[in-house]
């Protein structure tokens, strides 16, 4: 017959006494230090959708998707979390700092990819004139208020903040209409800026 160790014995007792040695998960939450590296999350209120994410991210685990349907333009962002190796650079190059943040999730078991993934949308703003994606709205209102008043001297930025405001309407649909002087003070893409300064210089 076996008889166990002396230490074996006394471990034994111990555990009966005072409990086990290990933490009772998943019964109880295991306690995480501060600076744990879990499931990185998007702050609604914080991400501006400038992309810097998804540039820096060494496992591609983010992906940018602009979306332009007919009565509807808005960036996508997906982070796919079985992809993620929270090394925590989105954090670090985040543009507005708290846009996104790792957080200290760390159970990410999943019957179904799609659960893997968090995604946030972001509205975009499109040139009055060809209609082209410039930013997202969330975006050019942070240089807004980075910029201070040197937002004025940029159309697309200031003419973003106003609508905010209700003082400005979108402009209607300018394709496949000539390009004239009032085209500088409107919300266009670089490429249809570049067309109205020609004509305003040359003519």
């Amino acid at each position: 017959m076996y008889l166990p160790k002396v230490r074996e014995l006394k471990e034994a007792i111990t555990a009966l006494i005072k409990g086990p040695y290990t933490h009772p998960f998943p019964k109880e939450p295991t306690p995480l230090p501060d600076n744990f590296r879990g499931a990185p999350k998007y702050s609604s209120e914080s991400c501006i959708g400038c992309g810097a994410c998804a540039e820096v991210c060494p496992a591609r685990a983010i992906s940018v998707e602009d979306i332009v349907e007919e009565n509807r333009a808005f960036r996508r962002f997906t982070c796919d979390y079985g992809n993620c190796i929270f090394c925590g650079e989105c954090e670090l190059n985040c543009t507005s700092d708290t846009g996104i943040q790792l957080s200290q999730e760390y159970e990410l078991s999943f019957f179904e990819q799609q659960d893997a993934r968090e995604v946030i949308e972001h509205e975009l703003v499109l040139c009055e004139i060809c209609g082209a994606v410039i930013a997202p709205r969330a975006q050019l209102l942070y240089l807004y208020e980075k910029l201070g008043t040197i937002a004025y001297s940029n159309p697309t930025v200031y003419l973003t903040r106003l609508k905010e405001f209700g003082i400005l309407t979108p402009e209607s649909d300018r394709k496949d209409k000539p390009i004239d002087r009032w085209d500088l003070v409107r919300v266009t893409c670089p490429s249809c800026r570049r067309d109205v300064l020609l004509k305003e210089e040359w003519g």
